[in-house]
């Protein structure tokens, strides 16, 4: 039986960062992954191909609805769905060889198949083709992830009735997607679709999409959506979705308790994720789970069972790939003695829709909660000159700070490349930054960026310059 001092099952972005981080650290290493791809759904079926999807849709877009504006003449202009699939399965293999190379590179000994518990100490290895072996390890990072949800009445048939996974693989365009759910990956892939000449429509169960972030965020991506042709049910409730051949009606209880029924070709149900946990024996080694199945940690991400810890989407909190990724290296650091942290505050949400959206910190909603004064500045990106030159003017930059401090307490943008501007966010509240400190740094013109530092110059004292 081969030793190990550290194992990792599962190897999305959780796993294989905690795995290089435990091999850069000089442990002996195995990661555990059940597919024959290494980059969980992450990679695989997850960010990667979502976002090339949703570059080739905006490429496609534009061509049919900007480009004559800025003198570009295109003329019969058509969507060849078969090779924006090939593309991005292309992007995907490549990222995934890129991990198996790390995994080389690192010296990371890498099992194929479904990893469980046989004891505290003892991994066991089911291959595809039913070989067992075991493997033994003195620490074990629990990093496996999660699925797709679903909801009662509504049976999955993985053809008409999908999830992300399929919506990724689709051979035609829909004619009109119903998307159940108004969250980030409901409206990312409804986005893609949409700008294909699709018909879609979310229905969502609250009063307001992406409803986890800022209000004003979600009122203004439903403004941005609706002139892409998106259609919105909310405050509704899916009570049934039915396939019938190439047809699909799902049923709903709007507010008033009325029945609502949308007919489509395809619906995708996007309601969330839920943690991947089944068949991992965590009985056998005395791990405990939550009522919502997620694994229960303590402040090291240690589970209840010493020399056992769980990161990711399987533990409390948000599902997100770089959470994950977080997590794994702050588990590596723990397990060589080290003394990392991770500011659960300061990790930022981003949808990729375009606009853009992406947030960190408090919302005013979280701040009124908590009775804080605070300060808020804003500013629009139809008043800056960049957004202005490449024609993406709708949005803007919210800036939230303590009234007595001025220390920034939380950020939230919807505009053009916002998931990229929000790192200087996160990085002032690392630091601990005031408004004044970043309305006085230099930021060069003209940049998206500048619309952070205007922000920030109205949330001290409303000294915007451009507004």
């Amino acid at each position: 039986m081969e030793k190990f001092d550290v194992t990792i099952i599962g190897s999305g972005p959780g796993g294989y960062v905690a795995a290089i981080r435990c091999a850069q650290l000089g442990m002996r290493t195995a990661i555990v992954e059940r597919y024959n791809t290494l980059g969980g759904t992450c990679l695989n079926v997850g960010c990667i191909p979502s976002k090339a999807l949703l570059d080739s849709s905006e490429h496609f877009y534009n061509a049919g609805h900007t480009f004559s504006e800025h003198g570009i003449d295109l003329k019969d202009l058509k969507v060849d769905l078969k090779q924006m699939i090939k593309r991005k399965d292309e992007v995907v293999k490549q990222t995934c060889d890129g991990i198996n190379f790390l995994m080389k590179k690192n010296k990371i000994t890498v099992f194929t198949g479904h990893g469980s518990f046989v004891s505290k100490n003892t991994i066991e290895i089911l291959s595809e083709d039913g070989k067992k072996i075991q493997i033994e390890t003195a620490k074990t990072i629990i990093a496996t992830g999660s699925k797709p949800s679903s909801l009662p009445g509504i049976q999955l048939d993985k053809k008409r009735i999908i999830t992300s996974t399929e919506a990724l693989r689709l051979t035609e365009v829909p004619k009109h997607l119903i998307v159940i759910g108004g969250g980030v990956i409901g409206l990312e892939l409804g986005s893609v679709y949409a700008r294909l000449g699709a018909k879609v429509s979310v229905i969502e169960f609250t009063s307001e999409i992406i409803s986890t972030m800022d209000a004003g965020l979600g009122k203004e991506l439903q403004k941005s959506l609706k002139k892409l042709g998106f259609e919105f049910y909310l405050n509704h409730k899916v009570t049934e979705a039915i396939s019938k051949g190439k047809e699909v009606i799902v049923i709903a209880d709007n507010a008033k308790g009325e029945k609502v029924e949308l007919k489509g070709d395809y619906c995708l149900v996007a309601v969330g994720r839920r943690p991947y946990t089944n068949n991992l024996g965590l009985d056998k080694a005395g791990v405990k789970t939550d009522n919502r199945g997620r694994i229960e940690t303590d402040e090291h991400l240690q589970t209840n069972i010493a020399g056992i810890y769980a990161i990711g989407d399987v533990t409390k909190g948000a599902m997100l790939a770089h959470k994950a990724e977080e997590e794994g290296i702050f588990v590596a650091e723990t397990i060589a003695g080290q003394k990392p942290h991770i500011s659960y505050n300061l990790i930022p949400g981003v949808v990729y829709t375009w606009p853009e959206v992406a947030a960190v910190g408090f919302t005013e909603e979280q701040l009124k909660e908590q009775g804080r004064k605070y300060r808020a500045g804003s500013f629009p990106f139809k008043a800056s000159g960049r957004a202005r030159a490449s024609m993406d003017t709708e949005g803007f930059i919210k800036v939230l700070a303590d009234e007595t401090t001025d220390e920034i307490l939380g950020v939230h943008m919807i505009g053009p490349r916002a998931a990229d501007i929000i790192a200087e966010a996160v990085v002032a509240m690392e630091y601990r930054a005031s408004a004044e400190d970043i309305a006085r740094i230099c930021h060069a013109h003209p940049t998206y960026t500048e619309a952070f530092k205007e922000a920030c110059l109205d949330a001290t004292g409303k000294r915007a310059l451009h507004i």
